[in-house]
C-alpha cells in the first residue's frame, strides 16, 4: 500500500461513517444505507490489516458519534466517547479482518461474488459481538435499524434485524466489488448487478399484509402523560403519577371509552409506588374504576433489598395483579457493573447513578380476559431475545413502554420507535409504543402505522389493535439467524479457497 493513496482512502472511509447520520430517523434516508458499508470496503481493500484496522477504527467513530449524539444530553460528552470508541474497537476489526481476507485471497471471477457475502457476514458477526459484550453490549445502530421506513425492513419477517443488516450489508458489499473489480478479466458484472438487485426488490414485493390478516382485535388507550421523567428530574413526588392521571381524562373524549380493554401507561409514569403508598394506590384505583378496565403502567418498586424498574397490571377491582421487572436494566444508566473499578477512573460520573436496578427474573406476560399481551420496557426493544420471547410465549401484542424524557428532541426517540416498528414485522405482533413524552405510536405487523401522538403533549391513542398469534419464520429462527449468517461467512470463505 502506498502512503500516497491514504490521502483519499481514510477521508472516503470517514464519509461512509458519516453516512449514518443521514440513514438514521430522524433524516430517514435509508435508501443511502448500503453506502456504509460500500465506501468503507472500497476505501479499505487492498490495505494491510494495520492500516486498515486504523482506517475502521475513525470510520467507525465517526459512523457511531453521527448519530447517537444524543447520549451526550444528560451525562456529557465523555460518555459518548467512551462508548463510541469501544465500538469503534469492534467496528475496526471488522474492517481489519475483511481487509485482510481480501488480500490473502486474492478473488477472481465468480469469487467476487461470494466474498461479498463474506464481507456482509463478517458485518453482522461484528455487530452481534457488539451487541453482546460487555456487560449485554450495545444493540443500538444496527446497519438494519436504519430500515424502518422502506421495504427493505420487510426482511425483518423472515430473519428479524440481522437478515435486514445482512442484506443491506451485501447490497453494499456487492457495490464495492463491482467498483473494485469491475474492469478486471473475468468479473461477473452481470451477476453482481443482478444478485444487488434481486435483494434489493425482493422485500418490496412480499405481500406482509396478506400474512397478517385477523379478526381478533382489543381497544387499547396508550396514554403520553407528557412528564418530566428524567433521571435528573426534580419534581414533587405524584406530579408525574398526575399528569398521566389528567391525560388519561382525554380517553373518555373518545368513542371508544366504553369499549376499554386495557390502558397503557409508559415506564415511569407513576413517580411513586403504589405497592408502598397508600396515596398512589388510591389515585390508581379511582381511575381505574373510572373507565373499568385493567391498567399497566411504570413505576419503581422494591423487594427487599433489590430495587426494580417495574411494570404493574393494575385490576379495577383486585388492584395489583402481575408484575414485570425489567430483565436487561442498562448499564451506567439503571446500574454500574463493577462500580468499584469504574468510579477509581470517573467518580464524579459513576456517582451521577447512585442507585443500581436489580435484574428482573419475572416473565412479561401479562394474561388479560380476552387476551395475552407481553412488555418489555424502554431499551429492551433493542434486545432481539426479548420481543422473540413474548411472541413465542404468547403475547398477541407487545406493549413497549418507554421514557425518553432525558433525550428532549433529540433523534432518539425517533430512532427507538423506528425498532418497535421493525419489531412488530419482525415478531408479526401490533406494537404498543408509548412514551412519557414521545414518540409514541402505534405499528402493526406489516409496518403501518395505525396511530401516533405529537412528541411533548399530553395524550391518547385509543384503538381496536389487531391481535395475532402466529409465529414468524424470524421468531421461530430465533437467535440462530446470527449462526446461520456466520455459517454463511464461512461457506463462503471455503467456496473461494477452492479455487
Amino acid at each position: 500500500m502506498r502512503k500516497v493513496e491514504l490521502w483519499w482512502r481514510i477521508p472516503l472511509a470517514m464519509i461512509g461513517g458519516l453516512i449514518a447520520l443521514y440513514i438514521f430517523p430522524t433524516e430517514n434516508i435509508w435508501v443511502l444505507s448500503p453506502l456504509v458499508p460500500a465506501l468503507i470496503l472500497i476505501a479499505t481493500l487492498g490495505m494491510g490489516f494495520r492500516l486498515a484496522l486504523l482506517t475502521g477504527f475513525i470510520a467507525g467513530q465517526v459512523y457511531y458519534i453521527a448519530h447517537i449524539e444524543w447520549i451526550s444530553l444528560y451525562l456529557g460528552p465523555v460518555p459518548l466517547l467512551a462508548l463510541s470508541t469501544l465500538m469503534s474497537v469492534y467496528f475496526a476489526l471488522g474492517v481489519g479482518l475483511t481487509s485482510w481476507l481480501w488480500k490473502r485471497l486474492k478473488p477472481k471471477t465468480n469469487q467476487y461474488i461470494w466474498f461479498a457475502v463474506l464481507a456482509a457476514a463478517i458485518w453482522i458477526a461484528r455487530e452481534w459481538l457488539a451487541m453482546s459484550f460487555p456487560y449485554g453490549g450495545f444493540p443500538w445502530s444496527r446497519l438494519g435499524m436504519a430500515q424502518a421506513h422502506g421495504p427493505w425492513g420487510n426482511w425483518a419477517y423472515f430473519g428479524g434485524i440481522s437478515l435486514v443488516g445482512f442484506a443491506v450489508a451485501l447490497i453494499g458489499s456487492l457495490l464495492a466489488v463491482i467498483a473494485v473489480g469491475a474492469r478486471k478479466r473475468g468479473f461477473p458484472l452481470r451477476l453482481a448487478t443482478i444478485s444487488a438487485a434481486l435483494i434489493a426488490t425482493m422485500p418490496a414485493i412480499f405481500p406482509l399484509g396478506l400474512l397478517n390478516q385477523t379478526d381478533r382485535t382489543a381497544t387499547i388507550a396508550a396514554v403520553q402523560g407528557n412528564a418530566n421523567a428524567g433521571l435528573f428530574s426534580n419534581l414533587t413526588p405524584g406530579t408525574i403519577l398526575n399528569n398521566h392521571i389528567q391525560a388519561t381524562k382525554l380517553v373518555s373524549e373518545t368513542d371508544l371509552a366504553d369499549e376499554l380493554d386495557l390502558i397503557v401507561w409508559p415506564e415511569n409514569a407513576s413517580d411513586v409506588d403504589p405497592l408502598r403508598s397508600d396515596e398512589a394506590r388510591g389515585a390508581i384505583d379511582k381511575i381505574a374504576k373510572e373507565f373499568d378496565a385493567p391498567f399497566t403502567f411504570g413505576t419503581v418498586t422494591k423487594s427487599g433489598d433489590d430495587v426494580y424498574n417495574s411494570t404493574l397490571l393494575w385490576s379495577p377491582t383486585e388492584g395489583p395483579i402481575d408484575q414485570y421487572d425489567k430483565k436487561r436494566p442498562v448499564p451506567f444508566a439503571e446500574f454500574v457493573p463493577d462500580r468499584p473499578f469504574w468510579r477509581a477512573l470517573a467518580p464524579d460520573l459513576i456517582d451521577l447513578v447512585p442507585r443500581g436496578y436489580s435484574f428482573g427474573e419475572r416473565d412479561g406476560i401479562f394474561e388479560l380476559e380476552e387476551f395475552m399481551a407481553g412488555t418489555l420496557i424502554c431499551f429492551e426493544i433493542a434486545i432481539d431475545q426479548i420481543p422473540r420471547e413474548l411472541a413465542n410465549s404468547g403475547a398477541e401484542v407487545i406493549l413497549s413502554q418507554t421514557n425518553n424524557a432525558d433525550f428532549g428532541y433529540s433523534d432518539e426517540t425517533y430512532q427507538q420507535a423506528a425498532i418497535a416498528k421493525l419489531r412488530a414485522i419482525e415478531t408479526g405482533r401490533s406494537v404498543v409504543n408509548i412514551s412519557t413524552v414521545g414518540l409514541s405510536a402505534i405499528y402493526l405487523p406489516d409496518g403501518k402505522t395505525l396511530n401516533e401522538l405529537t412528541w411533548y403533549q399530553p395524550g391518547a391513542m385509543v384503538n381496536k389493535v389487531p391481535l395475532y398469534s402466529a409465529i414468524t419464520p424470524a421468531v421461530f429462527i430465533g437467535g440462530w439467524i446470527d449462526a446461520l449468517i456466520a455459517a454463511l461467512g464461512v461457506l463462503s470463505l471455503v467456496v473461494i479457497r477452492r479455487r
